[in-house]
């Protein structure tokens, strides 16, 4: 079977840097932090002191408020971001080309919030009072379902649900989707709204989270005094389209997707495999993919949490898959800026790392202070830096031993 040519056309975001991809991306450039204190819940109840949270987004800019009291915050985020992807996109979604459109968006917790809300009307005032909506709004595959309604996209409708993963395998498999010719255009990305009092509450308990109070340093990737994620929230979209056909109606392109790599550890429910063995997998998947030599890649948007595992695991990975290659390569984590934004963080990572090949700009890795001897690689540390570079991968690890590797080619 030939593979079919995949591209990147739209992009479109909601992030904790702001509520799109343009100003989102001058902060990433800029260094700056979209962390700041925790006002979404009660702070005083948690340990955890800080988060990343989207600020001044109004659903009702794209939805009437009829429409937006049916979907959770997470919905909100996606549908927004996907609007603002397919205009970037320059497409019009005709009710013939929205037979060969699909839509593939993945969320790791879905509608937490929704959950709780509608829980605690069922405790306090029984189950009457349970809204009708609560199902269709808690679920996490209702993101990939009301963009679809939406839009009128009829080709596959999914979502991956794989934890801090399920963005980046949305991605991988939604240009799969095109590769093998299910689908022309795929609309894909992540979306995730989980700054609730129970999903904090289990990763203050689980003790994932950092307990700096410093909005400015608490994320702080591959730093030897990192001690745990921010959590985040927001979405990623990117528009994925058949080479030919984004041509034929003179698209922009972005990037071409080239690679994509999924494996699982086997190993542990939160923990990564010793050495990052499930990790380097993923990425030598998505390099043989591509059919390119790892000395090709000049750039890796690492899945980079901040938290002691995951950072370490993903050096010893990337030297493994690497070698001294990996010492040449340029490393680094918008987390230390964007806190995770589990679900969603592989949407907005693929789109940074579009960016970075299309603009020849390396995204830095902030609060990188005090280095740490075992993870000695080049992080892009504190600043932005112009590079030209032809391939760039995206990685993803997830709870459950989920791990994900996009690779992205200029175009």
């Amino acid at each position: 079977m030939t593979k079919r040519r995949v591209v990147v056309t739209g992009l479109g975001a909601v992030t904790p840097l702001g509520n799109d991809v343009e100003t989102t991306w001058k902060a990433i450039k800029e260094g700056k932090s979209g962390v700041g204190p925790l006002t979404r819940i009660d702070a005083e109840q948690f340990p955890a002191k800080v988060a990343a949270e989207v600020k001044d987004f109004d659903i009702e800019a794209y939805i009437p408020r009829k429409e937006a009291r049916k979907m959770d915050r997470f919905t909100h985020y996606a549908l927004a971001a996907s609007i603002m992807a397919v205009k970037d996109a320059g497409l019009e979604i005709t009710p013939e080309i929205g037979l060969r459109t699909g839509v593939w968006i993945g969320s790791g917790i879905g509608g937490m919030e929704t959950y709780e809300q509608q829980f605690r009307n069922f405790l306090e005032k029984g189950q009457r009072r349970v809204s009708p909506f609560f199902v269709p709004m808690m679920i996490p595959d209702m993101a990939a379902g009301q963009v679809s309604i939406h839009f009128g996209a009829k080709a596959i409708n999914s979502c991956s649900v794989t934890a801090c993963a399920s963005g980046t395998n949305s991605i991988g498999d939604a240009f799969k989707v095109i590769e093998r010719g299910d689908a022309d255009v795929m609309i894909t990305g992540g979306a995730e709204a989980p700054i609730t009092n129970m999903a904090v509450a289990g990763f203050c308990s689980n003790t994932a989270l950092t307990l700096n109070q410093d909005p400015q340093t608490a994320s702080r990737p591959f730093d030897a005094n990192r001690d745990g994620f921010v959590i985040g929230e927001g979405s990623g979209i990117v528009i994925l389209e058949e080479y030919e056909h984004a041509v034929k109606r003179g698209a922009k392109i972005y990037g071409e997707v080239v690679g994509y790599g999924s494996t699982g550890d086997a190993h542990h429910i939160t923990a990564p495999a010793p050495e990052g063995e499930g990790a380097a997998r993923a990425m030598k998947q998505a390099i043989d993919d591509a059919g390119i030599n790892a000395t090709e890649i000049g750039y890796i948007n690492a899945h980079g949490t901040s938290t002691p595992y995951n950072d370490l695991f993903e050096t010893k990975a990337v030297k493994t898959v690497f070698g001294e290659h990996a010492y040449n390569l340029a490393m680094s984590s918008t987390k230390s800026m964007t806190g995770h934004l589990l679900g969603a963080a592989g949407g907005i990572e693929a789109i940074f790392s579009v960016l970075a090949l299309k603009e020849g700009i390396l995204p830095p890795t902030m609060n990188l202070e005090t280095a740490d001897p075992e993870c000695d690689l080049d992080y892009v540390a504190n600043g932005a830096r112009e590079k030209e570079i032809t391939y760039a991968l995206s990685n993803s690890l997830g709870f459950g031993g989920h791990n994900a590797s996009l690779l992205f080619k200029k175009f």
